[in-house]
Parts: C-alpha cells; sequence; structure tokens
C-alpha cells in the first residue's frame, strides 16, 4: 500500500485549512487507498530555516523526521490556505529546507480560502517554488472555496456527494502518478 503525507500547511490560530487536511485523511483512510499521515505543520514548531538541511550542523529531530516523512511517501498532498495571493511562510520555509526529498515526488495540491475564488491566485506561486526543486505536480487540483461553510471543524464535508465526486478524481490522479513513478523507478 502506497504512503501518502499531508502537509496542513497554516499554523494560524482559527485556521480553517485543516478542516480540508483532515477530510482528505478520512476519505484516503475509508476507501483503502493509501497509508496516510498528516503533517501538521502547526504542530511542528520550526524555527525559521537558514539553510537546506544538508547542510545544517546539528539538525533537531523534529525536523529529521519531517525530512524521512517527506522522503518516504509515495505522494504528498499540500493544503494551504491563501494569504494576500500567496501561501503561508510556513509552507516556503519547509519547501526551502528540502531538496533532494522533493525531486520527483508526486505532490497534489489542495487549496482553500474562506472567500468564493477557492484559493486560486495561490497556485501558480506555488506549482512555481515546487517545480524549481524538481517535484512532480499533478495537474489535477482540489480548490475549496468557503471553507467555513464546506467542511466543518472534523473536516465533515456539508455537500458530500458532489464533495467525494471531485475528491475521488483529485486522488485518482495522484496515484496515477505515484505508480507511474513507481514503475519508471523499477523500470
Amino acid at each position: 500500500m502506497k504512503n501518502i503525507s499531508i502537509i496542513s500547511s497554516s499554523i494560524r490560530l482559527g485556521r480553517k485549512s485543516h478542516r480540508v487536511a483532515l477530510f482528505l485523511k478520512n476519505y484516503l483512510e475509508e476507501n483503502n487507498l493509501g497509508n496516510v499521515n498528516i503533517i501538521d505543520l502547526a504542530t511542528c514548531n520550526f524555527p525559521i530555516f537558514e539553510e537546506r538541511l544538508r547542510l545544517i550542523p546539528e539538525p533537531n529531530q523534529e525536523t529529521l523526521a519531517f525530512a524521512a516523512a517527506v522522503s518516504e511517501a509515495d505522494g504528498i498532498i499540500i493544503v494551504t490556505p491563501e494569504y494576500n495571493g500567496g501561501y503561508p511562510a510556513s509552507l516556503k520555509n519547509v519547501i526551502d529546507l528540502l531538496y533532494a526529498e522533493w525531486k520527483r515526488k508526486p505532490i497534489a495540491i489542495s487549496t482553500v480560502s474562506e472567500g468564493a475564488f477557492a484559493g486560486s491566485q495561490v497556485i501558480t506561486s506555488l506549482q512555481f517554488s515546487l517545480w524549481k526543486i524538481g517535484a512532480l505536480v499533478i495537474p489535477a487540483m482540489f480548490p475549496v472555496a468557503t471553507v467555513d461553510k464546506t467542511f466543518d471543524e472534523k473536516g465533515q464535508p456539508t455537500d458530500p456527494e458532489p464533495t467525494n465526486k471531485r475528491v475521488a478524481n483529485f486522488i485518482k490522479e495522484l496515484i496515477w502518478w505515484m505508480e507511474a513513478k513507481a514503475k519508471q523507478e523499477l523500470g
């Protein structure tokens, strides 16, 4: 079974995007689509990294655990809110921390906003950062508008049928890229 890590990138108090991370984890587990863990950046309490992990003289255990979780994942889902047209500094911090761990890693993006545009302005800048370090950003997205009305605090969708239909296509695309990468590595 494939290992999928979900990065919940917001560290703000009262964040709503974590609801989507919980939903995705529940969906993947309920449909037996992989071994899933959430990397919640709000619980990591990372410093602002001044250098890539490989150049840090004595990295702490939490940083090493984060790097291992990214390395060991067959695929990653990043759940990010949009803050003023960009993604959170907490996410940029951990993207820039690693390099080889992201290389050719299939990554799916879920953008979240409290407004009607579903975080659409953050996609380009996040994709570009991930492409620059060699990640395989999949073409499917899972944008979530009006997140406070769309998901409850436990990650349950208010309208399950269309939400499950949209997420099924999103996850199907991620799994296809994970399997394609695995075949490439074997061949």
